[in-house]
Order: structure tokens, then sequence, then C-alpha cells
């Protein structure tokens, strides 16, 4: 089997996990908490990303790892971790906390989204061991963040369909 085939079926079969483990034990939950807390909880796993910068450390990921894909990965994670954490700093204040979560959720699914686009323009399963050690980023952490973005805009869809039926 290629390494691009391996990296595909990795990219594949590493939604498959985390939406079962989700299903099971993370979703439940998100539901049954207030909408605040819920948001609050996505934005912490989010405020992680900074560590996506990585992917513009030298040695860390391999000399021909396209500049076009690292670039883009590593900024828009950074710019959605920092996000979250004005969101988390912003918590008692819901008229800043609010608007702080739509935007890194839509900073964060641009950013993964773009970074599918980006891989595949660049043929980066073909180029899948110049990730090196950030090969784990795109199979086992990716698959969580879009889940969650997910999970987010549906709380927020709901939360807001419930303020509109209390007026």
């Amino acid at each position: 089997m290629s390494p691009a085939m391996i990296f595909n079926i990795h990219l594949a079969l590493g939604y498959v996990p985390w939406l079962l483990c989700f299903a099971a034990y993370i979703w439940p939950r998100l539901r049954s908490m207030e909408p605040i807390e819920a948001q609050r909880a996505i934005a912490t796993l989010h405020s992680f990303r900074f560590f996506g910068l990585v992917f513009l450390v030298p040695g860390v990921t391999g000399p021909d790892l396209p500049g076009g894909f690292a670039a883009f990965a590593a900024y828009g994670d950074f710019a959605t971790g920092l996000l979250a954490m004005l969101a988390l700093l912003a918590v008692k204040r819901p008229a800043i906390f609010w608007p702080l979560v739509v935007a890194f959720n839509i900073v964060g699914v641009v950013d993964l989204v773009g970074d599918y686009y980006n891989g595949v323009m660049l043929d980066l399963p073909g180029q899948a061991g110049q990730l090196g050690a950030t090969y784990a980023i795109p199979i086992l952490y990716v698959p969580l963040l879009m889940i969650t973005h997910v999970a987010a805009f549906y709380l927020l869809a709901r939360s807001g369909r419930n303020r509109l039926a209390a007026t």
C-alpha cells in the first residue's frame, strides 16, 4: 500500500472513533449543559490550537512540506486558538463572549476546510512523510476539531431558537 493511500485511509478513519466517542460520551453531556457552559467547553478544546504553529518549525516537518499548506494551517490554527482564548477570557461578559464564540468557530472551520482543500491541491497525501512529527495532527486532532465546530454551530442555532421562542 502506498504512503498516499495510507494517509488517505488515516484521514477518513480518523473521524470514526471520534464520532463514536462523541456520540456516546461528549454529545450527551454538551446537550445537557447550559449553552454558555457547552460553548466554554468547546472553546477550551480549541484554545490549544496555537499548537498549529508547529507546522512552521524547521525540523518538525520535512523541508519539502508545501509552504502553501504549512502557512495556511499554522496561522489559521493560531488565529482560531487566540479567538477561543479570548472567548474564554470574556465568558463573564456575554455581549463579548458570544461574538467571539461565533468568530472562533467560523475562523476554525474556514481553516480546516482550507487545509483540506490545500492538502488536495498540493497533493499532501503524496507527500505525507513531509508532515514529520505533525502527521498526527490531521489524523487524530483535526477530526475532533471539525466535529466540535459542527456541534458548536448546532448548539448556537438551538440556543438562538430557544431565545426566540421565549420572547
